[in-house]
């Protein structure tokens, strides 16, 4: 055994309470070093009586180590807990302070999980685990008030520039919501809508405001109670780590300097403030001076902003929000964000844009989900760019599903394209067949999709701000097979839990092969999905305990003789099958 690749801390993703009842604890070890393990639990005030041993299994493994998980529902909600390590004959015991030879005599040198207290447990909404949702750049996805239209408006259509605008608003929304409605979308993520000078308005004038080219709050209000009748949920994007050049309280700094009273509420270096040499005197997002960075450690700035997040969710019924640079903001300010949302609305979606390991924000304090940009990268990366193979995919799958709890896991924002990158399409040099691959593992992992507007019927674009084109609302130039590709998709997974939350395992991801089979499991459903990721006809061999399978598209029965299933995959194709249970 590798004794320097074994570890595990009594915190965070290695042990932490999944509800009241059940503590999840996990462990890595090098890869294909172990045999077995089992956990050694019990109570330490009644340690004789409640000793058990759990056995373990493989939770996920990266391309070093392999993640370890078992479930422990303590009698008292105490637990006490080591480890016990076999290869072949050889056994080793885990304590916290120690690797020992023989079984541990004093369980007090053991792991312990002190209490599951119940405000301490990490809750995430329910009802994102079965979400599908579906972003909407509001500038761009229909005008369906051109009387509120801003100067200088383009026809619909147009070439999309950073500055340009086209007229898209909420009555625009209202307009199609059946559109969303037939494709089965129920959550809305849009990006912001409160006053700005951008068509972006991620530099915020006024928090408590809606934009006038997109409406007001009595319209917003409308379309929320539309959604909320249609079983659509909405989120709202927040920008707390920024404000806009053209904010009340940084209008007043840029007039009166120093002797403003809400210089405190910005970061700046000296006065008066100006550009020098591209880089401005205060600090902003990314050095751009229409972004001013808000001081959230200010009291003023903190509850000014608190009250605007609380302000949406009683005022409108939003179901939660989207946090901008999420990352940048102090850890404090979001803990106390945490507690104001989930007291206005216990069930709302608190979802940070954090584009890396997002562990610190992940812990049951502060947010319930993040912008899950990894699984972006390595999905890209196996279906689209063709830069890793089989076996890497699942490696990078598998470290990110060791990384957080399985309550953030349950919950994760995953998306393939959005506002702030090249649409997937364009990606793909517009081969729908890639694109498929890539959408369809996105419906069959782990955690929430979200779909960028347009790429159901096909919108192309590049990066900013070719991305944000105007929505194509002309039938006869929407790609309707693509559509019916997603709608279909969205069915199967919303009719299925095992394709939402149950087990993920990799069935077949070699080294140098193009080719991936997992499955996805739960008490109720299995499912095995096959994918050929390349250029020519590949063939998947597996080994299986099933004996009969149907396939989902043809609902034909398939009979697996002597255990083994082998199918023949034509180029950049797919199969999914469902496992009849006997």
């Amino acid at each position: 055994m590798l004794l320097e690749a074994i570890y595990h801390r009594p915190k965070q993703n290695w042990c932490y309470a999944y509800n009241g009842n059940t503590i999840h604890i996990r462990i890595r070890t090098k890869r294909n070093d172990i045999t077995s393990i089992d956990a050694i639990t019990g109570d330490k005030y009644a340690w004789d009586r409640t000793l058990t041993y759990v056995p373990m299994s493989i939770l996920s493994s990266d391309e070093l180590f392999d993640y370890w998980e078992c479930e422990v529902v303590p009698p008292y909600r105490r637990l006490r807990y080591g480890f016990l390590l076999h290869k072949g004959d050889q056994k080793l015991w885990m304590t916290e302070f120690a690797f020992l030879n023989e079984q541990p005599s004093d369980p007090n040198r053991l792991f312990e999980f002190p209490y599951i207290n119940m405000i301490d447990v990490f809750k995430t909404p329910d009802w994102v685990k079965d979400a599908v949702f579906y972003q909407i750049f509001p500038e761009r996805f229909a005008n369906g008030d051109s009387s509120i239209d801003p100067s200088g408006t383009l026809p619909w259509g147009g070439t999309p520039q950073s500055d340009n605008f086209f007229g898209g608003d909420i009555q625009g929304v209202i307009d199609h919501i059946d559109h969303l409605s037939n494709l089965g979308i129920n959550a809305l993520y849009f990006t912001p809508l409160f006053t700005a000078t951008t068509n972006h308005k991620y530099d915020t004038e006024d928090y408590l405001q809606i934009d006038s080219q997109f409406g007001d709050i009595t319209l917003l209000k409308k379309l929320v109670a539309l959604c909320h009748g249609h079983g659509i949920r909405v989120i709202m994007d927040a920008v707390f780590n920024h404000s806009g050049r053209t904010f009340a309280p940084f209008v007043d700094v840029q007039k009166n300097g120093e002797s403003s009273r809400y210089k405190d509420w910005f970061h700046i270096s000296k006065f008066p403030i100006r550009v020098e040499e591209g880089i401005p005197t205060y600090e902003t997002f990314a050095f751009e001076p229409l972004m001013p960075k808000l001081n959230t450690e200010n009291p003023e700035v903190k509850a000014y902003l608190l009250h605007v997040a609380e302000y949406w969710i009683k005022e409108v019924d939003i179901d939660g929000w989207r946090l901008d640079v999420a990352n940048e903001v102090d850890h404090q300010f979001w803990r106390e964000f945490r507690q104001v949302i989930k007291k206005a609305k216990p069930d709302a979606y608190i979802l940070g844009e954090i584009w890396h390991d997002s562990s610190n924000w992940l812990q049951g304090d502060q947010f319930d989900a993040v912008m899950n940009y990894p699984f972006t990268n390595a999905t890209l990366d196996f279906f689209i760019e063709g830069s890793t193979d089989a076996e890497q995919f699942s490696q990078a799958i598998g470290k990110q599903v060791a990384l957080y709890p399985r309550q953030a896991n349950e919950v994760a924002f995953n998306l393939l394209d959005s506002h702030d990158t090249a649409r997937l399409i364009t990606l793909c040099k517009d081969d729908k067949r890639k694109m498929k691959l890539a959408v369809l593992f996105l419906f069959t992992y782990t955690g929430t999709p979200c779909i960028y507007y347009g790429d159901e019927i096909g919108i192309t674009g590049a990066h900013d701000p070719d991305c944000r084109k105007c929505m194509e609302w002309a039938p006869e130039k929407q790609d309707h097979d693509l559509f019916t590709f997603y709608q279909e998709l969205i069915k199967l997974r919303l009719d299925h839990s095992a394709l939402r939350t149950g087990t993920l395992t990799f069935l077949s991801a070699q080294a140098g092969s193009t080719t991936l089979a997992y499955s996805r499991e739960d008490e109720k459903d299995k499912f095995i999905i096959l994918m050929n990721n390349d250029s020519k006809q590949q063939s998947i061999e597996l080994s299986l305990a099933e004996t009969q399978l149907e396939h989902i598209h043809t609902g034909k029965a398939y009979n697996i003789k002597n255990g083994t299933l082998n199918v023949e995959l034509s180029p950049f194709t797919s199969m999914i099958y469902k496992v009849i249970k006997e």
